[in-house]
């Protein structure tokens, strides 16, 4: 950040967790369950990058009708009728 952006200041916690204030989470978009990304510059500088991890892993796909199943064929893993 420059010179004249927002300053904070957050206490690392005993396990090692900090607190991002909440400007920074508005103005990131920064919610329950993302990530943060830390890097190491080559000049010994900190970059962060804000990965969004709020959704499931299957969150885009279409369901798709497989035919209609009874409360016996959901309990019958083995295959047989």
């Amino acid at each position: 950040m420059g010179t004249d952006s927002y300053a904070d200041e957050t206490t690392v916690g005993d396990r090692g967790s900090v607190p991002v204030p909440a400007e920074i989470r508005d103005r990131f978009d920064i919610q329950p369950g993302d990530k943060i990304r830390w890097r190491l510059t080559d000049d010994g500088d900190i970059e962060l990058e804000v990965v969004n991890q709020r959704f499931g892993a299957f969150e885009g796909f279409e369901p798709i009708d497989i035919g209609e199943t009874n409360a016996a064929d959901e309990h019958n893993l083995s295959g047989a009728q």
